[in-house]
């Protein structure tokens, strides 16, 4: 089976979110890797600091099923969508990556291209997936971060009671 690993955020109700998602993709898919958890500022709009972290699991499960899922436990944690794509939420989660696949599966580009951009997806990304090597440039995790420029996107890691600040946690 494939792993995938997804991006979980959230800037509202931050640690209660965050904590019903872990819960809720271990209900469906079993046993997660989890990164750290990483607090930084909003971007894209003005708001309360985000919390962030990776996930992975193994699954056959296909990408739309798994989209599917993930939007149902953001509406569960009480996400609103419609409204603008920068913009507080409850609840954010994202596919990065499914296995080696790359281009517009189920109507959904992989992989994400916030892991190029973004310090709060690469970084923990990272974390738990160092030697992974990204499907489309070709470079392992760790070697993209340590060439990312994430001065201009600081963030810290947060304490919750799964994510420690260093290594990631299977649970």
């Amino acid at each position: 089976m494939p792993r995938v690993w997804i991006s979980i955020g959230s800037n509202l109700d931050r640690e209660r979110s965050i904590r019903g998602a872990v819960r809720a993709l271990r209900k469906q898919y079993g046993a997660l890797v989890l990164s750290p958890v990483y607090e930084s500022a909003a971007v894209g709009f003005e708001g309360a600091p985000f919390l962030n972290l990776v996930g992975g699991f193994d699954t056959d499960a296909p990408v739309s099923s798994l989209t599917a899922t993930f939007r149902t436990i953001e509406e569960a944690f009480g996400r609103m969508r419609g409204g603008e794509k920068f913009s507080p939420r409850t609840l954010d989660i994202d596919l990065l990556t499914y296995g080696n696949l790359t281009g517009e599966i189920d109507g959904y580009q992989l992989p994400r291209n916030e892991i190029l951009r973004y310090a709060f997806v690469l970084r923990p990304l990272a974390d738990v997936a160092s030697d992974d090597i990204h499907p489309l440039v070709q470079r392992s995790y760790r070697d993209l971060w340590a060439n990312f420029e994430h001065r201009s996107q600081p963030m810290h890691c947060v304490q919750l009671d799964f994510g420690r600040c260093k290594g990631s946690v299977f649970i």
